[in-house]
């Protein structure tokens, strides 16, 4: 093989060298923007918030937008956030409102969606049990709506312990303490509005059917012992004996039945049914349809006394001593 055959065949070889190292060279270079690409578009921030909330104010700065974003572990960069909006539409076309982000997105979603008014504010379920207080809703609403303001909701629904009914709610994640009121005083209308020839025919105030339908609720559990436990508290207040309900006292200081003790049943409080006679100045929580209807559907019964046991049982009783001996035996 002459000299020149060589030197082709080494050129040849380097030539493929260089082009195995350039396209290593390209790859390598491909990997790097791709993983910084991925990293400031295509992946969310680490730190991305769960069931994170924003509210874009009309009139408000697309740099004021991005930053606040960015300060809510939103978008890893601001710049990019505001250059991708630009070239969308320029900074004119985000839209104000409330945007709801319940799982993480990328910064290219991110961008689509404020200059889309894609809010994503999906109605959230809401559960009231029956016999809830208001401040237990308020504990409840707060858990799971992301704007709710307790204190302005306590401040709207105080005076309406007992009027707000249980039952399963849709509202939306930016709804105001007012609306959630409104709404829940509108069903307890209609509610109240299924039962209106029985609070008729019962002959007694809206407000003491609901005090002591909110006392029923607690006390017993089934439609029977409720209808039962109504026509003994009645009874009391027609023969003028204190109602002696135990169901007041979470609502006065946090103790149940079996945690009380002779100082709690003289506490000085308009609720506590054993100090005064007569119902309660106020409900204690808000009943639901089942305790309203046994409510104006007493049953008539010799009893004067009932208890219920630690496993719910009902056991009633003509006198005290009868009653006495329940207790003895039962709790």
């Amino acid at each position: 093989m002459d000299i020149h055959h060589r030197i082709s065949e080494l050129k040849l070889f380097w030539e493929e060298v260089s082009l195995i190292k350039l396209t290593l060279f390209l790859v390598f270079c491909g990997s790097v923007v791709s993983s910084i690409f991925y990293g400031l578009f295509w992946r969310p921030p680490g730190a991305f918030p769960k069931q994170a909330f924003v509210h874009i104010v009309s009139g408000r700065g697309l740099s004021s937008v991005a930053d606040e974003l960015y300060a809510k572990h939103l978008i890893i960069s601001p710049f990019w956030l505001k250059t991708f909006v630009v070239l969308s539409g320029g900074s004119k076309k985000v839209f104000a409102g409330d945007y709801a982000f319940p799982t993480p997105e990328n910064l290219f979603s991110i961008s689509a969606r404020i200059t889309s008014g894609d809010s994503r504010l999906e109605p959230i379920k809401v559960t009231i049990p029956e016999g809830t207080s208001v401040k237990e809703m308020a504990k409840i609403f707060d858990d799971v709506l992301p704007l709710f303001d307790t204190k302005e909701f306590l401040k709207l629904a105080e005076s309406k312990e007992g009027f707000l009914f249980p039952d399963t709610y849709y509202f939306l994640p930016n709804e105001t303490a007012k609306t959630v009121v409104l709404a829940m005083e509108k069903n307890f209308t209609r509610a109240t509005n299924t039962i209106k020839s029985e609070l008729t025919a019962f002959k007694k105030p809206l407000k003491d059917v609901v005090i002591m339908a909110s006392l029923i609720e607690e006390e017993a559990r089934t439609t029977e012992t409720r209808r039962i436990v109504a026509g003994i508290l009645w009874k009391r207040l027609s023969l003028g004996m204190p109602l002696q309900v135990d169901a007041v006292f979470p609502y006065i200081n946090g103790k149940n039945t079996f945690q009380l003790t002779i100082d709690d049943l003289a506490i000085d409080s308009p609720y506590n049914t054993y100090k005064y006679k007569g119902l309660p100045v106020g409900p204690i929580s808000s009943p639901g349809l089942d305790a309203l209807k046994a409510t104006l559907s007493p049953i008539k019964t010799p009893y004067l006394f009932y208890l219920s046991d630690k496993e719910g049982n009902m056991h009633y009783a003509k006198t005290f001593e009868e009653h006495v001996a329940n207790k003895e035996k039962y709790l």
